[in-house]
């Protein structure tokens, strides 16, 4: 089965790759210029590692629960693997101290209270050996502002970001955004473009977006994505056996 997963995983990759680079392509970007963030939220550790052997280096997680065992069982199937986790899902404040001891980067920060919750989880990570650095941060922005699937409001995403930056436990990196349901999304990832261009004004070292996904990164990439989270088109839809 193993063989048969890894066949698999390998062509999905050529085809997600193959649509990265047409759509750099149709865009205009530099080849090589979006990168490729595999959303491996529901899928074992195994998977992991046989992506890790065909080349990635990036990989996303929803839920802090899912995301410690399956670190570490990855760190046991690849020891010597060097990979990047990042926190993809919405974040609550009493996961913050849990999920700073892990994540490399989180994308869906969208609030002050937010902010000051993972200051103190990086800060007691730090104190306890767990990291060496400060969290890289993206500010998540809402670009329908419904509540229940989080980000900031455009509007006041300014003032976020400037509390992110002023605090030494984090670094600001940039802003995340998922295309509203319904809507038009190349029209939703234009505007986040806006409020990124924005934010590098002041921050010039915030330049990640992360946006698109498995139905609609080329428009992402159209409008200026540097980074697209795929699952199911990377992984399909079979489930962890035991979350």
């Amino acid at each position: 089965m193993t063989e048969d997963r890894a066949s698999e995983l390998a062509e999905r990759l050529r085809t997600v790759r193959r649509r990265l680079a047409d759509a750099e392509r149709a865009a205009g970007r530099e080849a090589g210029s979006v990168r490729l963030l595999a959303v491996t939220k529901n899928f074992p550790a195994e998977d992991v590692a046989l992506l890790a052997d065909l080349g990635l280096s990036e990989f996303g997680e929803s839920r802090d629960q899912e995301a410690r065992p399956k670190i570490g069982r990855v760190g046991e199937l690849r020891p010597a693997l060097d990979v990047s986790w990042h926190m993809v899902g919405r974040l609550q404040r009493n996961k913050a101290r849990a999920v700073a001891r892990w994540a490399d980067v989180v994308h869906s920060v969208d609030s002050l209270r937010l902010v000051e919750a993972l200051r103190g989880g990086v800060r007691a990570a730090l104190d306890e050996g767990h990291r060496s650095r400060p969290l890289d941060v993206l500010v998540q922005v809402s670009l329908d502002e419904d509540a229940d699937r989080g980000g900031c409001p455009p509007g006041q995403v300014t003032i976020l970001a400037e509390s992110v930056a002023q605090a030494s436990e984090l670094r600001l990196r940039g802003v995340m955004a998922v295309a509203p349901l319904g809507g038009n999304p190349l029209t939703a990832f234009h505007s986040l473009a806006t409020v990124s261009d924005q934010i590098q004004r002041h921050h010039p070292g915030a330049t990640e977006v992360s946006a698109g996904m498995s139905g609609d990164m080329e428009h992402a990439i159209a409008a200026g994505s540097t980074l697209v989270r795929v699952g199911t088109g990377l992984l399909g839809t079979r489930k962890l056996a035991s979350p």
